[in-house]
C-alpha cells in the first residue's frame, strides 16, 4: 500500500517525459532512387559496340554504395522502364527467352544491389505482359503500379502498393521499427502506345486520382512515411486528367512525404526546371515535399535525405534536402566512380550472348549512315527506315482494298543528341551492318502500323512536326537558332512520299503537347504528291508505328481509329527483312523536304561534333564552330 504513490510518481515522470520534446527522437533516413536504366546494365555502348563511360548501372552501383556508407539508414527504389531499352533488352525478350523459374538478368543486378521495391514503368509493357509478367515474378523484392486495372475497372492488376516494415536507428543509437508505404504510377497512355498488347486485358487510371484514394488508405494501415514513385515527369500548367506528366500535382496530394519522378529522363533538382511553380531547387522540393529525378541510363543517382521526428507521438519530416549525384562530371567528359565489377559477373552471360547477336551482319552499305543533320535536312538514316516501312507496306497491302491508295510513309530521327547527350546519334561507317547497327536505327521495339488519312491529315501531321522548329524573325539577328530543344525528336516526323518546304518564320500551328495553337499561319508549304498539289479531300495510306497509329504524341487526326494495317511484325524487323533483301545499299536521301531561306539571316543549330567528318556531304551545311564538349555548331547555306 506504501509503494503506490511512489508508483504513481513514477509513472507520472515517465509520461512527462514521453512528452517533452527535449526527449524526443530524430531519425535519418536516406532515400535513394535509380529511373530509367532501360537494359544499361553495364557501362557498354552496344550501338558502337565499345566501353563508355557515360552511363551504365554499374558505375550507379558504385554511387549507391557509397551513399550507403553515408548513412545508417537507407532504402533504395528503381523507378521503371528497366527492361526495354537497349540489344540486351531485346535479346533476352526476343532471342534467348526466359526459362521457366529464370530471374531476368536486371533483378538479378537490383537483388544483389539490395534494391527494397520497384515501380513499373511505360516501357515495361513493350514486350507485351506475358513477359512482364514472367520477370517480374523473378524479382526477390515488390514490383509496385497503382493506376493499371483488369478490365473490371476495380481489380489491380499489379500490387497497387506495399507497406515495407524496417528498423532504423535514431541519432541516440535507439532501434525503431517503421513502416514505409511505397506506391508506384505509371502514364495511362500505355493504353495508346502498347494497345496490342494490352487493349482488353487492362485498363489505366488517372495517376492523380488513383493517389487520393489510395494514399489515405496506406496511411490507414500504417504507413507512417509514404513515397511516391512515379514514372511520370513535371509538367508546367494546368494538368489535364489521365495526364502523361503528373508530378507537380502528385505533390499537392496530402500524405506523400517524398516522390521519386522519372519517364521525361530529365535531372531534378536541376537548372532546367529554374522558374517552374512550388520548385525550391535548393531544397530539392516540389510544393514543398522531397524529389528527385535521376535523369538516365544510370548517369545519376538520386538521393533524398530526410530528418524524421516523433516529438507529436508518430513520425514527420521536419527536414529534407534532395540531390542528384553524376557518374561522369560532364564538363570534363571524365568518370567520377569506377564501374562495380560484381555487376558485370552476374550478367556476363547475357552480355556475350547479346554482343554475338547485334555484331551479326545483314547487308552493306556504301556510304555512311548518319542522324547528325536528320533535323534540318532530309537524312539518310530516316530514309531508310521510311523505304522499309514503304516495301513492308507494300507487300502487306496487296490485294487488299487499299493497294491502289498512294502509300506515304511517316519516320523520325530517334538518336539526334539532345536531351541523350551529344554522343547520342546514329553514327554506322561505309562496310558490313549488323544488327546492332539496326538497333541504332531503330531504337523502340514499335510494330508496323498503317492508318488511312486525308490530305488534310497529311497537312496537319506536318504542321505538328514541324514545331520542332523555332520562330525565325526575318526582322531580327542576323544569326537565329532554329531548333527547340525541347521538342522531342521522336515526334519529328518527316513522310516520304510527298515533297513539302518549311516556313520557318510562320508561328508553330501546334504546341509540342499536340495543341492547336491561336496561330492561323501555316509553316507547310508546296505539299505535293506526284508533283501535284495535295488535295485536302484526297486519301493517303500512312505506313507508321503502333505509337503513331494509336495517338501517340497526340498528332491531329490520329488516335487508332485510322489504323488499316495492324502488322505484328517489328519496325526494325521490317528494316532487317528489306536491308537482307537489298544487300547492298546506299543511303542517299532524295531531299523531299527542305527548310526554305529567310533572307538576310543565318539559320543555325547544335549538333553533335561527330558531323564534322561527314560535312562534304553536306554542302549546304557549314560548321560554325567545334564548341570541344562534343556538340558543334553549324549553319544553313542555301
Amino acid at each position: 500500500m506504501h509503494r503506490r504513490p511512489a508508483l504513481i510518481v513514477l509513472a507520472f515522470a515517465v509520461l512527462l517525459a514521453m512528452a517533452d520534446p527535449a526527449h524526443a527522437a530524430t531519425l535519418k533516413l536516406r532515400i535513394l532512387e535509380t529511373t530509367d536504366v532501360h537494359m544499361n546494365l553495364l557501362d557498354w555502348d552496344y550501338y558502337q559496340d565499345k566501353a563508355t563511360t557515360e552511363y551504365g548501372l554499374a558505375r550507379t552501383a558504385t554511387l549507391i554504395h557509397e551513399a550507403r556508407s553515408q548513412s545508417r539508414n537507407s532504402l533504395l527504389f528503381d523507378n521503371g522502364d528497366l527492361l526495354q531499352g537497349n540489344p540486351m533488352g531485346d535479346w533476352v525478350a526476343r532471342v534467348k527467352p526466359l526459362a521457366q523459374g529464370q530471374v531476368h538478368p536486371a533483378y538479378k543486378v537490383l537483388q544483389a544491389l539490395r534494391y527494397d521495391a520497384g515501380n513499373i514503368g511505360n516501357h515495361e509493357f513493350n514486350y507485351g505482359l506475358p513477359f512482364l509478367r514472367q520477370a517480374i515474378a523473378s524479382a526477390a523484392f515488390p514490383l509496385v503500379s497503382a493506376n493499371v486495372m483488369l478490365p473490371d475497372g476495380r481489380t489491380h492488376a499489379f500490387t497497387p502498393y506495399v507497406i515495407l516494415a524496417r528498423e532504423f536507428h535514431d541519432d541516440a543509437g535507439q532501434a525503431h521499427r517503421l513502416k514505409v508505404g511505397v506506391i508506384g504510377f505509371v502514364p495511362p497512355q500505355i493504353m495508346l502506345w502498347d494497345k496490342q498488347h494490352l487493349e482488353g486485358k487492362v485498363v489505366a487510371r488517372d495517376i492523380l486520382q488513383t493517389a487520393r484514394e489510395l494514399v489515405p488508405r496506406m496511411r490507414e494501415q500504417g504507413a507512417q512515411i509514404v513515397v511516391a514513385i512515379a514514372h511520370s515527369g513535371f509538367e508546367r500548367g494546368e494538368t489535364v486528367f489521365f495526364a502523361e506528366n503528373s508530378v507537380a500535382r502528385l505533390a499537392e496530394v496530402a500524405g506523400i512525404d517524398a516522390i521519386l519522378f522519372g519517364h521525361s529522363h530529365g535531372e531534378f533538382p536541376g537548372r532546367f526546371f529554374a522558374g517552374h511553380p512550388k520548385v525550391d531547387l535548393a531544397r530539392g522540393t516540389i510544393n514543398g515535399v522531397p524529389s528527385v529525378m535521376p535523369g538516365r541510363w544510370g548517369d545519376h543517382l538520386g538521393v533524398i535525405d530526410l530528418v524524421l521526428d516523433d516529438s507529436a507521438g508518430n513520425w514527420k519530416v521536419v527536414d529534407s534536402r534532395a540531390e542528384i549525384r553524376p557518374i561522369t562530371d560532364r564538363a570534363t567528359r571524365k568518370p567520377l566512380v569506377a564501374a562495380d565489377p560484381q555487376v558485370a559477373q552476374l550478367v556476363g552471360a547475357e552480355h556475350e550472348g547479346t554482343l554475338a547477336y547485334v555484331r551479326g551482319a545483314v547487308a552493306q552499305t556504301r556510304q555512311p549512315i548518319i542522324s547528325y543533320f536528320a533535323q534540318v535536312t532530309d537524312d539518310p538514316s530516316v530514309q531508310l527506315v521510311a523505304l522499309a516501312q514503304l516495301d513492308y507496306a507494300r507487300r502487306a497491302l496487296q490485294g487488299t482494298e487499299f493497294e491502289r491508295l498512294p502509300l506515304l510513309s511517316a519516320a523520325a530521327p530517334f538518336k539526334a543528341g539532345g536531351r541523350q547527350g551529344w554522343n547520342y546519334y546514329t553514327d554506322i561507317p561505309a562496310g558490313p551492318v549488323a544488327v546492332r547497327n539496326i538497333a541504332d536505327l531503330y531504337i523502340y521495339p514499335n510494330t508496323v502500323k498503317a492508318v488511312r488519312v486525308t490530305g488534310a491529315t497529311v497537312r496537319e501531321w506536318l504542321e505538328m512536326s514541324a514545331g520542332q522548329f523555332r520562330r525565325v524573325d526575318p526582322a531580327g539577328p542576323a544569326e537565329q537558332p532554329i531548333i527547340n530543344e525541347a521538342f522531342r525528336t521522336y515526334n519529328f516526323d518527316t513522310l516520304d512520299g510527298v515533297t513539302y518546304a518549311i516556313d520557318v518564320t510562320q508561328p508553330a500551328r501546334y504546341d509540342a503537347n499536340g495543341k492547336r495553337t491561336a496561330h492561323e499561319g501555316r509553316r507547310i508549304v508546296d505539299l505535293r504528291h506526284q508533283g501535284q498539289p495535295v488535295r485536302d479531300d484526297q486519301t493517303f495510306i500512312v505506313v507508321t508505328n503502333n505509337y503513331r497509329a494509336s495517338g501517340g504524341g497526340t498528332f491531329p487526326g490520329l488516335d487508332g481509329t485510322q489504323i488499316v494495317m495492324d502488322a505484328p511484325d517489328e519496325n526494325r524487323e521490317a528494316l532487317v527483312r528489306y536491308l537482307a533483301r537489298e544487300r547492298d545499299v546506299d543511303p542517299t536521301a532524295d531531299g523531299n523536304w527542305r527548310i526554305l531561306p529567310v533572307p538576310g539571316v543565318t539559320l543555325r543549330f547544335t549538333s553533335g561534333a561527330g558531323g564534322i567528318a561527314h560535312l562534304a556531304r553536306y554542302p549546304q551545311i557549314r560548321l560554325v564552330k567545334d564548341n570541344g564538349d562534343g556538340s558543334a555548331v553549324y549553319e544553313l547555306r542555301h
